[in-house]
């Protein structure tokens, strides 16, 4: 047997066969250990082979180098508190990204609902892609402007460009339904990414905030605003966001969950709760409708902070003083932060969408690379009531924010320029929340 053979059926066998082996007389007549010398001296080396292979680490690539570098397939996979500012979470996933072939397509519903999709969530999820090591070429993020025709096209372009990963934030349930069939169709897989697809395609998986908790924190943050302010016999109007979007749904169970009991006792009186939207200039008008129509209202539950900015510009208009008319929000938008410092908004809710954006590439990632995303990304399930089923999702953890923790949330965390917040009127309110 020569030292060639010996060592390839070394390599390719298991150790313990192996160890057996080498103390077995073959028929009697081929005893390893009775050969000549050069035969004894193949054996050796190839034991020596088996014994360095039986030893080493199970993370050793195995390549002929002797390098230590993890295989693609052994990419350590990312936990949700992993994925920080600074991205290098991300840096993890190259040879994962490496593995994986198709263009991945974001596309992201408009700027009028919020600010964030162009402020936050664009930069944030290129940034994401850069550092998991795509090119400019194998991701591409569009805006839908608020046309679900214009999402459909750019869908379609990203499928006919060889996109084989969609991550869909969806305007409405049903474009988004209607795009993610037309994407299975075609072999191509769909992530649902902030808002959840109902009806939406069956083996996808959805990557958002805790919407229901987003609701929570709203409701919680009126009642602890209604008590700090001092309002007498709360008289609340409750403005929903656009019903078509099922995380407007999980806001209202959210805050209207909290707030029942408030409701139930007569503590406090629902007035109203109008068709809701998430277009300002619309909430502006029905807020002040239903200021005209109830001028008993004294409070509003605004699900957004531009929202919020419509029912407060209305509210600075008719003169009315700051800390006497709490409104809510979500975003963490620079206008809502510098309402809470004016006294006009009790406060809003931060959810930190570079963690969003993350957890959403590195699950990208894996569907292009063929794998089940892990049990540290995916966490949860959120149930789509039109399907019946329940959507394997990354759920992330909101934050309140107030005067009190602005500063080692939003700011530290540089999602908005101390510069531009504490603008000169804003100077003394910056100071005494401990931004400086």
């Amino acid at each position: 047997m020569s030292f060639r053979t010996v060592t390839f059926i070394l390599q390719r066998s298991a150790c313990s066969v192996w160890y057996a082996r080498l103390a077995i007389d073959h028929k009697g007549k081929h005893m390893f250990v009775s050969r000549k010398r050069s035969a004894a001296v193949a054996v050796a080396m190839g034991v020596a082979l088996v014994a360095s292979a039986c030893g080493s680490s199970s993370k050793s690539s195995g390549n002929s180098s002797g390098s230590t570098t993890s295989s693609p397939s052994a990419t350590v996979a990312p936990t949700l508190s992993s994925f920080t500012v600074d991205f290098s979470a991300m840096n993890q996933l190259k040879s994962l990204a490496a593995q994986g072939k198709g263009l991945i397509g974001v596309l992201l519903p408009d700027t009028t609902s919020s600010a964030r999709y162009e402020t936050f969530d664009r930069p944030y999820l290129q940034k994401a892609f850069e550092a998991a090591g795509l090119s400019s070429s194998q991701f591409k993020i569009d805006n839908a402007q608020g046309s679900a025709s214009t999402m459909q096209t750019q869908a379609e372009a990203d499928i006919t460009n060889g996109a084989s990963v969609l991550l869909i934030d969806a305007l409405d349930s049903g474009s988004g339904a209607a795009i993610e069939a037309s994407a299975k169709a075609k072999g191509v897989a769909v992530i649902d990414y902030d808002r959840l697809v109902k009806g939406g395609s069956p083996d996808r998986t959805y990557v958002s905030f805790d919407n229901v908790k987003v609701g929570q924190l709203i409701g919680q943050g009126e009642i602890d605003c209604i008590t700090a302010w001092k309002v007498n016999k709360p008289q609340l109007i409750v403005m929903d966001g656009d019903p078509t979007d099922n995380n407007a749904t999980l806001f209202s169970q959210g805050y209207n969950g909290v707030l029942k009991p408030k409701f139930d006792s007569g503590a406090y009186v629902k007035v109203s709760e109008p068709v809701g939207t998430w277009t300002p200039s619309i909430a502006a008008t029905t807020f002040e409708q239903q200021l005209t129509a109830h001028p008993n209202i004294n409070a509003a539950v605004t699900p957004n902070d531009d929202n919020a900015n419509a029912v407060i510009a209305v509210l600075q208009r008719q003169k009315t003083p700051a800390k006497t008319f709490p409104t809510t929000g979500q975003d963490a938008s620079l206008a809502g932060l510098q309402n809470i410092l004016k006294g006009f908004q009790c406060g809003t809710v931060y959810k930190p969408i570079y963690v969003e954006a993350q957890s959403a590439v590195a699950i990208a990632l894996y569907v292009r690379a063929g794998q089940k995303p892990p049990a540290t990304l995916v966490n949860g399930t959120t149930k789509d009531t039109t399907s019946n089923t329940d959507v394997p999702s990354s759920l992330l953890t909101p934050v309140w924010v107030t005067t009190d923790n602005m500063a080692a949330t939003v700011v530290k965390d540089a999602a908005v320029s101390k510069t531009n917040l504490c603008v000169t009127a804003l100077a003394a309110a910056c100071a005494a929340a401990g931004i400086k």
